[in-house]
């Protein structure tokens, strides 16, 4: 059931004294369930791991290359699984990222404000003619 108007507003002045009395506080608790979230989510990729080693083991020892190949694959996606629910975790008092490329507010973060990014076939180009030109 959503939150009426009023009730919305109740919430975000509530918000907006909790973060003025105590700021600490109320940063820690903003990403407190995501973090719990990829933390499970990492223990159970790091099981998963743990269950592909095993088969890819047996496929060995029973001489069965397709169980083998399963619990290698295994293995595989558990590790993507891992590292990707790692690098998502957000550090204690860190809000969680709300949009791609903006904060929480809606602006994009400092970093990339800076020089746009170039595409690889630009820098490789730019090194080109630098090279050309240290020639000549």
């Amino acid at each position: 059931m959503p939150l009426s108007e009023h009730e919305q507003r109740m919430l975000e002045q509530m918000e907006r004294a909790l973060y003025a009395e105590d700021p600490k506080f109320a940063t820690a608790l903003e990403g407190s369930e995501l973090r719990t979230y990829t933390r499970r989510r990492v223990y159970q990729a790091v099981a998963g791991f743990l269950v592909g080693v095993a088969l890819l083991m047996a496929g060995m020892v029973a001489k069965l290359v397709i169980v083998s190949v399963l619990g290698f694959l295994v293995m595989l996606g558990c590790a993507v699984l891992a590292v990707t629910g790692w690098r998502k975790t957000p550090k204690p008092g860190e809000q969680p990222p709300a949009d791609q490329g903006h904060d929480a507010g809606g602006r994009p973060h400092p970093r990339r404000q800076g020089r746009p990014r170039r595409s690889m076939m630009n820098r490789i180009e730019d090194r080109w003619q630098r090279r050309r030109d240290e020639q000549q």
